[in-house]
């Protein structure tokens, strides 16, 4: 086998400190496959040195064109694509993301394979790889730290501001979370990143039935899926097929909930058709508990209507008046506070680079390496030859 990657140089605004794979993920690769070159892109915002690539045995360089395989982690500049490569990236055209049309058009015009991260899943239809638990833990972070800040209960730093996850659960030692009341949504990988700090903060976990009867002197969360927060307009029992299949036919029954919750975490998956957890009308209610709302997963227009735009690393905060719809200074009392981070993995990029890398050491670039048998690759190639494959000719009309 005589292959050689490259790591490219994230060149996404703001700027992206994860890498695909780490030092530690090259030295393995390179013990594991005799043959195989790693180039590194140089770049100086990685969260991994230029020194410490060296010493891992791969070759750091501004020219990658002797690449046959380029990893990267978010969408590349169209001035950085080099023609007739395959690239590995969250290219975000799946879902004809207007933004990334000209990206697309471009990989098509450079005859360049393009393989998604997004779409590699296994014969279930599990994704393989991915950043959502770190954006779970992060967006979950988000929404405590927005809690001290809003009544004045203590004080938190974002998770950009400290080395590691490690540092982020120190400053929760001898914290005192007060008697609030928490709603989290979602079954993926980012539902269960924020379950697990749930966990290791050791809030009570509540059942559907305590949460909307019992009365609690200590902060509790209840964790719901799609089944428990929508429901068929008919009255038919639940079929998830059929609700992403149909989302028209199916009504959220999320009141309940939002009339018991104080804070709400959204981490769902979500597609367009699928009604909103709530209405800009509902939020205007008496009823209307939530005051902080951590929209991890942050589709717009999507399930929170409260979720005018996506924040930034640098200002991830804004405050929603229900009344005039609209945006306003946060943390005053009379507003709801939003988290709306669009990347928030990259507030802990060590740690979320160390997982995804491991992820693709093992289970995608082997595939690359030594054949696809199952066809993981081959249906995650969004375009190849430079034509878009057959899973992927419905984007045919978004590119023409």
């Amino acid at each position: 086998m005589n292959i050689t990657i490259g790591i490219i140089k994230e060149t996404k605004i703001p700027v992206d400190h994860r890498t695909p794979l780490t030092p530690v993920h090259c030295s393995e690769l390179l013990n594991s496959f005799p043959g195989l070159t790693i180039l590194v892109q140089t770049c100086t915002e990685r969260c991994f040195s230029d020194e410490a690539y060296t010493e891992a045995g791969a070759k750091v360089t501004h020219d990658l064109s002797e690449a046959d395989i380029l990893l990267g982690v978010k969408e590349v500049a169209i001035e950085a694509l080099i023609p007739n490569k395959t690239y590995l990236f969250f290219s975000h055209t799946i879902k004809k993301q207007l933004h990334n049309r000209k990206l697309l058009r471009e990989i098509l015009k450079q005859n360049i394979r393009l393989i998604d991260y997004e779409t590699l899943t296994w014969d279930a239809g599990n994704r393989i790889i991915g950043f959502g638990r770190f954006a779970g833990i992060v967006g979950t972070h988000y929404a405590f730290l927005m809690l001290g800040k809003k009544y004045g209960y203590y004080s938190l730093k974002p998770a950009n501001q400290l080395k590691d996850y490690e540092a982020l659960l120190e400053q929760y030692k001898g914290l005192e979370i007060p008697p609030v009341r928490i709603v989290v949504c979602g079954d993926g990988r980012v539902a269960h990143g924020a379950l697990e700090l749930m966990k290791k903060l050791k809030i009570h976990h509540v059942s559907q039935e305590e949460f909307l009867e019992d009365d609690y002197n200590m902060p509790i969360y209840v964790h719901l899926r799609s089944e428990d927060y929508y429901a068929h307009k008919d009255g038919r029992p639940w079929d998830k097929p059929d609700f992403y299949k149909h989302p028209e036919d199916y009504l959220s029954t999320f009141k309940p909930y939002y009339q018991k919750a104080d804070i709400f975490i959204n981490a769902v998956f979500w597609k367009e058709g699928i009604a909103p957890f709530f209405t800009h009308e509902e939020m205007k209610g008496s009823d209307f508990r939530i005051k902080i709302i951590s929209d991890i997963t942050c589709d717009i227009p999507g399930p929170v209507p409260s979720t005018l735009r996506s924040s930034t690393i640098a200002e991830p905060f804004f405050g929603y008046n229900v009344f005039s719809e609209s945006e306003v200074t946060p943390f005053l009392s009379n507003v709801i506070d939003i988290q709306a981070v669009g990347n928030l993995p990259c507030e802990l990029p060590v740690d979320a680079s160390i997982e995804f890398g491991e992820q693709l050491k093992r289970h995608v670039l082997p595939l690359l390496f030594m054949g696809d048998k199952d066809d993981i690759i081959k249906n995650a190639t969004l375009t190849q030859a430079g034509q878009l494959t057959d899973k992927y000719h419905y984007l045919q009309d978004f590119v023409d």
